[in-house]
């Protein structure tokens, strides 16, 4: 399976107030993710995180990024300045990228940390999926609304778990069937 996600912040106790997260302090925050993301994740899966892992430095993104199951994928977001550090070993991903397109279940996504208005395959079925603005559960809705195939797959926005392409594509399926 498929799964991707965003903005996990690990270590960051400022994102709990600044977005209102539900935790108290980053440790119990940090428990939480992991464990939500091993409840989902296997070892088979892949996640595509659609960065800001973490704002510290290289062996604090590993202490957590070691303790995820799955292969992970990094599309870079504006905080993951760790991966250019010397002491960090790139081969937690597969692969450290600033935008990626890949296709699931023979449908297109558009993979970036920052939500863009037009993207590649745009009028033609792609999905962009992106992070960095901490939406909450709603927001999906309103692009659904809108008719916009963008989704946010930040944690904020789905409860603190990874969210499977399947999930995404039945959302998007919600949009044909109210038709």
């Amino acid at each position: 399976m498929v799964y991707f996600t965003s903005d996990l912040h690990f270590y960051h106790d400022n994102i709990i107030r600044s977005v209102n997260r539900p935790f108290t302090d980053f440790k119990s925050m940090n428990k939480t993710l992991i464990k939500n993301w091993n409840s989902k994740i296997s070892s088979s899966d892949e996640v595509y995180i659609l960065g800001d892992v973490t704002m510290k430095g290289p062996e604090l993104a590993m202490e957590c990024l070691s303790q995820l199951k799955g292969k992970k994928y990094l599309v870079r977001g504006n905080h993951d300045r760790f991966v250019a550090h010397s002491n960090f070993d790139p081969s937690v991903f597969g692969w450290i990228k600033e935008y990626a397109e890949i296709t699931v279940f023979n449908t297109r996504f558009v993979l970036f940390h920052y939500p863009i208005a037009e993207w590649n395959g745009f009028f033609k079925g792609t999905i962009h999926l992106h992070g960095h603005q901490h939406n909450h559960e709603d927001y999906n809705f309103k692009n659904l609304e809108q008719g916009i195939r963008r989704f946010d797959v930040g944690v904020d926005a789905n409860y603190m778990f990874p969210v499977s392409a399947q999930n995404i594509l039945d959302f998007f399926q919600m949009e044909v069937s109210d038709k």
